[in-house]
């Protein structure tokens, strides 16, 4: 097993550089892409999901219902090589977005089942 860089960047208890197990890395990299708002990386203008930015939109069964689609074209496209994407749904529950994901890491075979979960806090 590889150890990655933590996302997000932090100390360990030793002050180096953190770090996470691949399978970690994998979560943290999905986690990355769809709370990262298009336009938001230098030269690549169509990476992330968006996800973020709809934390803070008005919270609605229509905003649950048509991000999916969005979310799982961007991890086809930018994680396709590291991951086989199972299921994605996404819900609100008041003022958090949910997105649960069942993925299959493609280097393992290990099915992974996870969660995100962000809050508006405005």
């Amino acid at each position: 097993m590889s150890l990655q860089i933590q996302y997000p960047w932090d100390f360990d208890a030793r002050g180096r550089t953190a770090t996470s197990s691949e399978a970690r890395h994998i979560f943290e990299m999905v986690e990355q892409l769809l709370m990262t708002s298009p336009g938001e990386r230098v030269n690549r203008p169509d990476f992330g999901g968006g996800a973020l930015q709809l934390v803070f939109a008005p919270n609605s069964d229509q905003l649950a219902a048509a991000l999916p689609v969005n979310l799982q074209a961007s991890i086809q496209r930018w994680l396709g090589d590291i991951l086989a994407l199972e299921k994605l749904e996404v819900s609100h529950d008041d003022s958090t977005l949910l997105v649960d994901l069942i993925y299959t890491v493609l280097r393992t075979g290990e099915q992974r089942r996870e969660t995100i979960a962000r809050r508006n806090v405005s």
